[in-house]
């Protein structure tokens, strides 16, 4: 049984959503007041050269073909692992379905990897699955039933949302009923389930290797897309709160550079 939601932790829960939400709508404001190639030009003299190096090598290595989706899985630890692996293996779309339960995750756990995904939440699995739908995903769900095929057979260079549930009770039966299909993890022992944390690894390893195998990378965005997320990890490697990073995008050319 999922741990309960401190009462007393519900404020400051909300309050970090809003506080992620607001930065993430200003992130887009300015994209499109001043444009991803103008944020980019403005911010990279305040980042060290390996930073920008490294920022270049992680948006060469991004795909938003394969996205992460979690359901219904409260423990903060769980679903911040999900997040480190989802990063660390490229795929930044990442979306949580809290089913109107307050959700966080773990600084610690993720060892910040929360800052560089693009992270939707929602209610529930309706409006998951119809965003994702309209956005072109095909729903592969990690479930056991007669249906579910070795998530090896998965075509990754597809649009692909993978969906996990959390380990008591899985994902819910109104996912299940939206998805396009079923998978299973390889499972050699007594155990027919993995912790959420393990499946997800295994599972995003098996598109990432998947990808590389087909593709020669994983990553796949388009030089829009590029330019855009360029703009957004440079306004989040410069950590500069609002006020000021108007500021600078402000500012003319010629009197930035003096």
């Amino acid at each position: 049984m999922a741990n309960p939601v401190n009462p007393e932790e519900v404020d400051q829960i909300v309050g970090e959503l809003l506080r992620r939400g607001e930065r993430a709508r200003w992130e887009e404001a300015m994209i499109n007041r001043f444009g991803p190639g103008h944020i980019a030009s403005t911010l990279e003299e305040l980042l060290l050269p390996e930073r920008r190096n490294r920022i270049e090598d992680v948006l060469s290595a991004r795909s938003e073909t394969v996205a992460t989706v979690v359901e219904g899985v409260l423990n903060t630890g769980n679903v911040s692992a999900v997040m480190r692996t989802a990063e660390a293996l490229g795929f930044h779309l990442f979306h949580a379905i809290t089913n109107s339960q307050p959700f966080k995750q773990s600084t610690r756990t993720t060892q910040g990897a929360h800052k560089w995904l693009d992270i939707h939440e929602w209610d529930s699995a309706a409006g998951c699955a119809k965003f994702l739908k309209d956005h072109g995903y095909s729903i592969v769900v990690t479930h056991l039933d007669e249906a579910a095929e070795p998530i090896e057979t998965v075509d990754f260079r597809k649009k692909t949302a993978l969906v996990f549930g959390n380990e008591l009770s899985g994902v819910s039966q109104q996912m299940l009923e939206l998805a396009d299909s079923t998978c299973v993890l390889p499972v050699a022992g007594f155990v027919q389930s993995y912790n959420i944390s393990v499946a997800a690894a295994i599972a995003l390893h098996v598109a990432f290797s998947s990808r590389v195998q087909h593709l020669g990378n994983n990553g796949d965005l388009t030089s829009d897309q590029t330019e855009r997320l360029r703009a957004i990890y440079f306004l989040r490697a410069t950590d500069l709160d609002t006020e000021r990073a108007e500021e600078l995008l402000e500012r003319p050319v010629a009197k930035r550079k003096r």
